[in-house]
């Protein structure tokens, strides 16, 4: 005690300056404490908590303002006043009729003779009407060998000039695999998210012994059968004006390495005169890969803030569209740590979706819904109207926040992520063609992340690029409501000698117009 005692300096201004940086040191591990909660705060939410980034109202009812001075002189009442929620609009109760396009099979329930005597008068009952109800029977899928023959002719006389029926199209050369059981695997395992290992226990179980390689191997051969399609698809989102795009992981196989290495799935969705999404397969993140597959494409990119984009951006010809989702994720993992400015953030962002949210009850109002011209205009002159003042209020109050702020604290990242951004952000209110968020890309990616949980990796780059082509396939036959299994069929029958010129009769809407009973709706 006396040791310590004696270290302590005996004049005041040197303890002083002493108890200044200890206050600094406390200060700076407070911090530290608070960034460390911060990130175990998210870690505990992607790991355990709900992806919906709701705030409950009562935190938003904070912040309002009064219209009038009156009403903010008036006193406060005991019970805070209500908020208003807008209600959750959900899907009506009862069973669902079942659709009249499925067979009908009549299964008819009769009394016996005996049954039918009246216990009264001991005469016959007649048939004076009958109840019926239905039931949804499941037939499981079945295989079958399909025999091709093909017979031989000559002449007697000469014994000579032997003719042969000419061999059918097959989708894979020399190959037994039919449209139909490839497609069953195709759709299986990029739409239902089914690993080959999965499918080959399926077979087995209707007695059909198909091992995993050789499943692997078609999967591959169909790829670069169905590659033409996926370039032909890539050339018209390209023609789009706006383009959605983003990437996520995927493990690759690498025998050279004792682990996987981590790839990378992109994806390039069209606008609506264009309806395809094109994934690409890199074996890693560099900007390589989107400047290549964006090398012709003059428009708006609406991504996230990838610094790989930024080449493009500076070419002139690509305008960046930044998404506000990220930006409001930002501030809702902040909200723990500086509930205040974070929630006071969320408040203006919840402000520009409403907008958002009211322009689409415009699209409902429409005559014509397909009238998208029109119905963009509308939401053009909304957002001029209604988006841009709260913007420019957004603007100042970040930037005076950011003032009062620690530079390094998450309320004060999420704004400077913001604000050297401002202008992208901001260039949705451009045009009533663009979004406010890239959650278009973002939703069709998530087949990739589902069937990384199930299969997860894929074999090598050759097999990420297979990937990438069925992908493409399954994302634009859910964007265009077209049931995927009889469109791989058909086109898997047909693609091996279709003529070139005519490729786009394949595309998922061009096809579909061809085949409309196999539009499906999806569930929203």
């Amino acid at each position: 005690m006396n040791q310590k005692r004696s270290s302590l300096p005996n004049d005041v201004q040197s303890c002083h300056d002493m108890i200044h940086q200890l206050g600094e040191t406390v200060g700076e591990q407070q911090r530290e404490v608070e960034q460390l909660k911060h990130f175990i705060d998210r870690l505990l939410r992607q790991r355990f908590g709900a992806r919906s980034e709701k705030i409950a109202p009562n935190q938003m009812s904070l912040f309002d303002e009064p219209d009038t001075p009156e009403e903010a002189a008036e006193p406060e009442d005991d019970e805070p006043p209500p908020t208003t929620v807008s209600a959750h609009r959900r899907r009506g109760g009862g069973r669902n009729k079942l659709p009249d396009h499925l067979p009908r099979e009549r299964v008819e329930h009769d009394l016996t003779e005996s049954e039918k005597r009246c216990p009264c008068c001991d005469q016959t009952r007649q048939r004076i009407g009958e109840i019926s109800h239905e039931q949804l029977e499941f037939i499981p899928a079945s295989l079958k060998v399909i025999e091709h023959v093909r017979f031989k002719y000559a002449c007697r006389e000469c014994e000579e000039h032997v003719a042969l029926a000419p061999v059918p199209a097959r989708p894979i050369a020399k190959g037994f695999a039919g449209p139909g059981l490839l497609s069953t695997i195709l759709v299986g395992k990029y739409s239902d998210h089914l690993p080959l290992y999965r499918h080959e226990s399926i077979l087995s179980r209707n007695g059909v012994q198909l091992s995993r390689s050789t499943m692997s191997r078609w999967v591959l051969e169909t790829a670069e059968l169905l590659q033409p399609l996926i370039d032909l698809m890539k050339s018209r989102v390209l023609q789009s004006s706006v383009v959605h795009t983003d990437d996520t992981t995927i493990p690759v196989q690498d025998q050279r390495l004792s682990r996987t290495r981590t790839g990378r799935f992109w994806v390039y969705c069209g606008d609506v005169a264009h309806p395809y999404s094109v994934y690409d397969f890199t074996p890693n993140r560099e900007r390589a890969g989107p400047q290549a597959f964006l090398e012709h494409f003059c428009g708006y990119l609406q991504a996230d803030a990838y610094a790989g984009y930024e080449e493009l951006y500076r070419s002139g010809r690509i305008h960046q569209v930044l998404c506000w989702a990220h930006a409001r994720r930002k501030f809702y993992d902040a909200r723990t740590v500086q509930p205040e400015a974070a929630h006071r953030a969320l408040l203006f962002i919840q402000q520009l979706y409403a907008i958002e949210r009211e322009a689409g009850v415009l699209k409902s109002d429409l005559p014509q819904p397909a009238d998208c011209e029109h119905w963009w205009k509308r939401r053009w002159q909304l957002r001029q109207k209604q988006a841009l003042p709260i913007l420019e209020k957004f603007c100042d109050w970040l930037t005076e926040t950011a003032r009062s702020l620690l530079p390094k604290s998450p309320v004060a990242a999420a704004i400077q992520y913001l604000l050297s951004r401002w202008s992208g952000f901001t260039r949705y209110c451009t045009e009533g063609i663009l979004s406010i968020d890239n959650n278009l890309a973002e939703r069709t990616l998530r087949p990739c992340a589902l069937g990384r949980k199930n299969y997860l990796f894929v074999g090598s780059d050759r097999g990420g690029q297979a990937a990438a082509v069925h992908y493409s396939l399954m994302a634009s036959c859910k964007a265009n409501e077209v049931e995927p299994f009889a469109y791989l069929r058909d086109v898997l029958t047909r693609i091996t000698d279709h003529a070139a010129d005519r490729l786009e009769e394949l595309l998922p809407d061009q096809w579909l117009k061809q085949h409309p009973e196999a539009h499906y709706t999806r569930r929203r």
